[in-house]
């Protein structure tokens, strides 16, 4: 799981957890969008493991709608204090675990940083409060497993037969920049990735 959008996002978790920034740290008008990739190490090509991906992929966007309604009913969760107590909490959580895991060095802290950049207990709890705050609608879109011939040649090793669920504040693709939901998603992997 991971959020790509708004590309800066890292940062501003970052400096929201820091007290530099205050919720909400994404504008309305901003496109945030979020991705799972299913069958990450190996791929999915049993009928039986695509019906499991898609399940799960139902599960997760019933449960990402889930959260955002809790956070539009429950305004106070929503409040800048509580938002970076959770995630200073959550901070924490992974700043244990790595220690426990490693010495304590440069390297760790810039690996703890991007751990708590990247967490998805964050990143889910970011985008869904976003989606509330703002009153935004939420669009979803699976892809079956991704076939070699249609993907961008420098993305074919990392997502070649690997199922996507892409999902964005936004109602429907037609609200998305020209392309869609891959090619948004695949445009800012090819960035990233370089």
């Amino acid at each position: 799981m991971g959020m790509f959008l708004p590309e800066d996002i890292s940062q501003r978790i970052h400096w929201f957890i820091e007290g530099k920034l205050e919720f909400p740290f994404i504008n309305k008008e901003e496109l945030m969008g979020v991705f799972f990739i299913f069958g990450k190490n190996k791929g999915v090509y049993e009928e039986e493991d695509i019906l499991v991906a898609k399940d799960l992929a139902k599960r997760t966007v019933a449960n990402l709608t889930g959260t955002a309604r809790m956070f539009h009913n429950s305004p106070n969760k929503m409040d800048s204090g509580f938002t970076r107590e959770n995630y200073t909490k959550r901070a924490l959580q992974i700043s244990i675990e790595l220690r426990n895991n490693t010495s304590n060095t440069r390297s760790n802290l810039s690996q703890m940083n991007n751990r708590i950049a990247g967490d998805p207990t964050i990143l889910t709890d970011c985008f869904a409060q976003h989606i509330a705050c703002h009153k935004q609608d939420q669009f979803y879109e699976t892809f079956q497993p991704l076939k070699e011939n249609y993907l961008p040649d420098s993305l074919r090793e990392k997502l070649k037969e690997r199922m996507l669920l892409l999902g964005y504040n936004v109602k429907d693709s037609s609200s998305l920049p020209s392309g869609g939901s891959l090619a948004t998603f695949l445009m800012w992997l090819k960035k990233f990735s370089r």
